[in-house]
């Protein structure tokens, strides 16, 4: 058609990007085209709703919060407290210190084990492992909340827009990362045992997983009892003495009458980790050794939310 569009396609594209026009009434407000009391010129058209702009003045709907952004927020501080935790604990000599001597100790136990003993199983390197976590464990926990009250930066970092939680999460996470390591270079024995002879690889998996949920455990309960004292010193003493008494209240079990004993019983350690130490899992263990990680990190937790 003459003075029509020669495409409907390109003329409906056109169309959609033109705002249709608001006349003004002649004898109120400023006519079309003219200038309004503000001076400026309008031309008559509504100007297109900005979400920048709008949404920031008065009267205006506030933008929502997306929850993946505040989930983002929080892994992003998570990071940044895990890799500060992290350069904390490896700048500092008593790790190496720790992690030789434990080495240490453990290939002297391999090699009698190996060499004296001559079988092909681990269960007595796993036990000797687990001791030797009832002492370091509490060394490596010690400095981690007690450190931060003792220098005055435990109130810093509450008052900063990360929660309890994520400084929680992030300290033990830390500690974890060492305790993994010193379980991983022990992996060399297991390495070394399948080279030279043909072990039941059964057992000595699930040693490993009773080795990191006992680890886990400790390092909770080395991060509560460092949330409640600023002294260092203090807080590897006591979560020391508590890992020990863990440890062997079995024995104290025997001496009560029923059903105490078995109570008491439940709550010992060995008793839990000597099933994964000989091949076998069972849930009660790993429900236990979850139970005591969930308890140690509430505790800290709530000591983080008094302050």
């Amino acid at each position: 058609m003459p003075g029509g569009c020669p495409g409907r396609g390109r003329c409906a594209s056109r169309e959609s990007t033109w705002v249709v026009p608001a006349r003004l009434s002649r004898g109120r407000g400023a006519p079309v085209g003219g200038r309004g009391r503000g001076g400026g010129r309008d031309h008559g058209w509504i100007r297109p709703p900005q979400p920048g702009i709008d949404a920031r003045r008065p009267g205006s709907a506030l933008p929502e919060v997306d929850g993946r952004s505040r989930g983002g927020r929080r892994v992003r501080n998570f990071v940044t407290l895990l890799v500060k935790e992290e350069k904390a604990i490896f700048s500092s000599p008593i790790a190496f210190a720790i992690v030789a001597v434990y080495l240490l100790l453990m290939g002297y136990t391999f090699t009698l084990m190996l060499f004296l003993n001559r079988t092909a199983e681990l269960v007595r390197v796993f036990f000797q492992a687990a001791v030797l976590f009832l002492l370091i464990v509490p060394v490596i926990t010690m400095r981690l909340l007690a450190e931060e009250r003792r220098n005055g930066t435990l109130e810093i970092l509450l008052t900063s827009p990360v929660r309890e939680i994520e400084i929680v999460l992030a300290k033990f996470a830390a500690s974890l990362t060492l305790l993994g390591l010193m379980l991983s270079l022990t992996a060399v024995d297991a390495i070394v045992l399948g080279v030279y002879a043909d072990p039941d690889w059964g057992p000595i998996y699930s040693g490993f997983l009773g080795l990191l949920l006992l680890a886990a455990a400790l390092a909770a309960i080395g991060l509560a009892v460092s949330g409640l004292t600023s002294n260092q010193i203090v807080a590897a003493v006591v979560a020391m003495g508590v890992g020990i008494l863990l440890w062997m209240i079995d024995s104290i079990g025997y001496l009560l009458p029923d059903p105490f004993d078995t109570i008491v019983t439940n709550l010992s350690l060995v008793a839990h980790f000597t099933p994964f130490a000989t091949g076998a899992v069972f849930l009660s263990d790993l429900g236990f050794f979850l139970t005591v990680i969930l308890v140690g990190l509430l505790v800290s937790m709530r000591t983080l939310a008094r302050r």
